[in-house]
C-alpha cells in the first residue's frame, strides 16, 4: 500500500509536541514493513528546513473564496528520515517560524489542506490511504468527499487520528465561503454547535478513526470538549492504539545526546555516570535522588502544581532530593517557576531543548508526569526506555502504559489517582523509599527498560486498519 500522512508537524522538521514524534516515526516503520509511506506538512521556517536540501516537486494555485494563492510543494532530497518528506509553502501563511499560535490559524490550515488536495489531484498514481492527524487536517475527509473540485480523490480511504480532542479548530459559518463549492445537503457534516468544526467533520467523514491509546478513547466518550455524543455514535469505527517510540532515536546504547552509553546490563552504572556529569555541571549533589519534569508548562500537564509541590517536598523531606524542570508554556505558569525562592535543589531550563531532554532521561532517577489530561504520552515511554521511573496520574495513555509497582504481577512505575498536592507528596515519599532500596530500584529499572514500546508492533495495528478500509 501507499500511505500518505498529512500533518501540521513532523519531527525533526518541526515539533510542538508528541504529534511530531508520531508522524516522524510511524511512516518509517511502515516503510520497513514493506509499504510506501510519506509525510506532507507545512513548510515552517525551521532550522531543519535551512540545513537540508530540497527539490521543487509541484507548483499550483488554490482559491479561497475569491482570493487566489500560489503554493509550492518541495521534497527533501536525502532519505535520512527513512521516508519521503514533502512540505507545502504558501507565501504569507505557511512561511512562519512557529507552528501554531497565530490569529489566522484556521485560515492557514484550511489553505494547507486545500493545497495538499490540489497537489494530489496531479498525482498519476493516487495514494491507497490518506492518514490525517488532528483538527489541522481533519477537513480533508469532508473536502475530498463533498467538494466537486476534488472528485478524483473521493474514493481514497481516509484514516483520522485524534491526538488531542481538546483542540478542534472551530470557525464561524461566515468562513464557509472559503471552501470550494460543496453540496449544501452536506452542511450537517461540517456543523457542530452552530459552527464549522473540523475535528467533528473529520470524525463524521473519515472511514476509520483512531485515538492514541485505548484509555483515551474511553475517556473521550465522557469528556471530549463537547464531542462526547458524536464519539459515542461513531464508536463502531474507532480504535485506540497506543503510540510507539522510535527505538532507534531513543536508545541509551547509541544516543548521541548523552555522554555515557549503556544497555540494560549496565543500566545502573550508565545512569550513575550520566547523573554525576549532569549534576556536576548544575552544581547538584549526585547522591540525592533526581526528579525531572519535561514538557509543556500548562494546566493539562499539572505544571501549575509543581512550584508548590517542590517547595513543600523539600521542606517535608528535609531537602533529600533534587529537581530539574525543562519546558515552556503558559506565561503565568512559567512566571510561577521564575518567582520561586532560589533553592540549591532546583534547576529550571525554559524552552524546547531536544538534546537536554535526552540527557535528563538518561540521568534522572524519576520522571514527574502527573497530567490532568494525557491522550497517550510519550515522555513516560522515553523515561522507561532509559531506566527512569515514571511517576504518573492514572489517566489516558498513562493508565495504559504505567502500572503501579505495588500492583499484582509487577508494575512499571508509581501512579496516583488525583492531580493533587496530597497524592503527589505521597508519591514522592514512596519514591524516596524506593531510592533507598538499591536492589529493588535496580530490578525495577531493568524491568522497565525491557518493556517493548517500539513502533514495530504498533505499525502492524495501523496496517490492519489500512487494509480494512482498502479491501
Amino acid at each position: 500500500m501507499q500511505i500518505l500522512h498529512i500533518s501540521a508537524e513532523c519531527y525533526p522538521m518541526a515539533k510542538a509536541g508528541g504529534l511530531a514524534d508520531v508522524v516522524g516515526a510511524l511512516p518509517k516503520y511502515l516503510q520497513q514493513a514493506g509499504h510506501t509511506s510519506g509525510v506532507v506538512m507545512p513548510m515552517h521556517r525551521t532550522n531543519y528546513l535551512y540545513t537540508h536540501t530540497w527539490d521543487t516537486m509541484h507548483r499550483g494555485t488554490i482559491f479561497l473564496g475569491e482570493k487566489s494563492m500560489d503554493y509550492t510543494i518541495i521534497m527533501q532530497k536525502s532519505s535520512e528520515l527513512g521516508f519521503p518528506l514533502y512540505c507545502v509553502d504558501i507565501f504569507g501563511l505557511l512561511d512562519r517560524d512557529r507552528i501554531y499560535g497565530y490569529e489566522d490559524d484556521s485560515f492557514r490550515f484550511l489553505a494547507f489542506q486545500m493545497a495538499v488536495l490540489e497537489w494530489l489531484m496531479n498525482w498519476e498514481k493516487k495514494p491507497d490511504v490518506l492518514h490525517v492527524h488532528d483538527h489541522h487536517t481533519a477537513l480533508i475527509p469532508f473536502l475530498s468527499r463533498h467538494c466537486s473540485r476534488y472528485s478524483l480523490l473521493n474514493r481514497i480511504p481516509i484514516v483520522l487520528t485524534i491526538h488531542n480532542a481538546q483542540y478542534q479548530g472551530q470557525m464561524g459559518w461566515e468562513q464557509a465561503v472559503l471552501l470550494p463549492y460543496w453540496n449544501p445537503a452536506a452542511r450537517g457534516l461540517l456543523d457542530w454547535n452552530d459552527c464549522i468544526n473540523p475535528l467533528a467533520a473529520g470524525i463524521k467523514c473519515a472511514d476509520r478513526v483512531t485515538t492514541v491509546s485505548e484509555g483515551y478513547l474511553e475517556e473521550l466518550m465522557g469528556n471530549a470538549n463537547g464531542l462526547e455524543g458524536l464519539i459515542r455514535n461513531e464508536r463502531f469505527k474507532c480504535k485506540g492504539i497506543i503510540n510507539g517510540i522510535d527505538s532507534e532515536v531513543w536508545n541509551p546504547a547509541t544516543d548521541l545526546f548523552i555522554p555515557f552509553h549503556y544497555s540494560l546490563k549496565e543500566a545502573d552504572k550508565g545512569k550513575r555516570l550520566n547523573k554525576e556529569k549532569l549534576c556536576a555541571e548544575l552544581d547538584l549533589d549526585a547522591k540525592l535522588p533526581l526528579f525531572c519534569f519535561i514538557g509543556r508548562m500548562v494546566s493539562d500537564k499539572s505544571a501549575d502544581l509543581l512550584p508548590e509541590l517542590m517547595q513543600k517536598a523539600l521542606h517535608l523531606f528535609s531537602e533529600k532530593m533534587n529537581f530539574i524542570i525543562l519546558g515552556s508554556g503558559h506565561v503565568d505558569i512559567e512566571n510561577s517557576f521564575r518567582n520561586m525562592a532560589p533553592s540549591p535543589h532546583i534547576r529550571l531550563e525554559f524552552g524546547y531543548k531536544e538534546a537536554f531532554s535526552h540527557l535528563l532521561y538518561a540521568s534522572s532517577d524519576f520522571l514527574l508526569m502527573p497530567s490532568r489530561v494525557e491522550p497517550c504520552g510519550l515522555n513516560q515511554l522515553y523515561a522507561m526506555r532509559y531506566g527512569t521511573i515514571p511517576i504518573v496520574r492514572k489517566t489516558g495513555g498513562l493508565k495504559d502504559t504505567v502500572k503501579d509497582m505495588g500492583d499484582a504481577g509487577g508494575g512499571t512505575g508509581i501512579t496516583v489517582y488525583h492531580a493533587s498536592m496530597e497524592d503527589l507528596l505521597q508519591a514522592l515519599h514512596r519514591s524516596l523509599q524506593l531510592f533507598k532500596e538499591k536492589e529493588i530500584l535496580s530490578h525495577l529499572r531493568k524491568h522497565i527498560m525491557s518493556c517493548d514500546f517500539s513502533w514495530q508492533t504498533k505499525a502492524e495495528q495501523y496496517i490492519d486498519i489500512y487494509e480494512s478500509v482498502v479491501n
